[in-house]
């Protein structure tokens, strides 16, 4: 296994980000070209993604405003899940984050993706009020944590 640094010009990131947005699809339901707007691969430097063989776990984090980032496209290839490597991903993503200098993450998540709320949860993250454009969205629930 290794876990590399890149950004979303990574094509297996591009790989596994298309399968995240095909589940999202169904998760997401008629909500999904609402949150669709919001994860677009723009701005989006700092990627890492986990390989056991080939490309199976990845994330992302983008600047929020000066001291916070926020992260975005997490996915685990489903027969991969529940190994550990989500979590990898997070711990990767706050390593960078601090190195860049930000001293906060947050996240927005669906409040269907129980098992992506666990892992939030058991990393350290607290449940805030929704922020930007999330502020009105039904479906969503915001993390916050300290770095």
């Amino acid at each position: 296994m290794k876990i590399i640094r890149t950004n979303s010009n990574n094509t297996d990131f591009i790989h596994l980000v298309k399968q995240l947005d095909d589940g999202l699809v169904v998760v997401n339901g008629g909500l999904h070209d609402f949150y669709h707007q919001f994860n677009t691969l723009v701005d989006i430097k700092q990627v890492v993604v986990v390989y056991d063989e080939n490309a199976i776990a990845c994330g992302a984090f983008k600047q929020y405003d000066e001291g916070t980032c926020e992260i975005k496209r997490m996915f685990t290839h489903p027969d991969h899940r529940g190994k550990g490597y989500a979590g990898l991903v997070v711990d990767e993503l706050e390593k960078w984050a601090k190195e860049l200098g930000y001293q906060s993450a947050i996240l927005e998540t669906s409040i269907k993706l129980f098992s992506a709320i666990q892992l939030y949860k058991r990393k350290g993250y607290a449940e805030i009020s929704k922020y930007g454009q999330y502020k009105d969205a039904i479906d969503s629930v915001c993390f916050q944590k300290s770095l």
